[in-house]
């Protein structure tokens, strides 16, 4: 893609993906583009666990009632935790982490899907950010946002359509507009 915009549109959630495993030169460029976001007063609050063991991915799928099943088909999994004590925008900091990642994934012709984890539950009503934390053994005082799912496009989806655009969302100089 020679331009932002193309990849922005391309760039739609990917819950199905192939059995092809990522490159060792795919996961580092994920992995440069998560460290290369930007943070508040470039604290680095961040940090991500990348996990590709199957077993785990199992595990992780489980780590809400609804929205992660997919996780267990998929190749590689970031998990973006954040440390709270650097930083009082951790969670705005994770989060640009968590979308560099997607990006990059796109750029790269990879599909992605973000799990949010933050104030998520299993099944079981643990919180979705202390079953995760079990499953990896992530210190306490770091605390997890979200885990992105990536992989090679396991079915075609159209780019964003422009047309579905709501403008009416958005305001000059005040709420209204007028």
């Amino acid at each position: 893609m020679d331009k932002f915009s193309d990849l922005i549109k391309q760039r739609r959630s990917m819950r199905k993906f192939t059995d092809e495993e990522l490159t060792q030169e795919e996961v580092v460029a994920l992995l440069k583009a998560a460290l290369m976001s930007p943070s508040s007063k470039r604290s680095n609050c961040w940090q991500f666990i990348v996990v590709d063991d199957k077993e785990k991915l199992d595990l992780l799928s489980r780590c809400k009632e609804m929205g992660s099943a997919f996780l267990k088909d998929a190749p590689l999994a970031i998990v973006v935790v954040a440390d709270p004590l650097a930083s009082d925008v951790w969670i705005e900091d994770a989060a640009i982490a968590s979308l560099m990642i997607q990006l990059q994934a796109e750029d790269l012709g990879l599909g992605s899907c973000w799990i949010q984890v933050r104030e998520r539950y299993a099944a079981t009503g643990m919180p979705s950010d202390e079953f995760v934390r079990d499953v990896l053994d992530i210190p306490l005082q770091l605390q997890v946002l979200s885990i992105v799912a990536v992989g090679h496009k396991g079915m075609e989806r159209k780019p964003f359509d422009e047309s579905h655009l709501q403008w009416e969302k958005v305001h000059i100089n005040k709420y209204g507009g007028k």
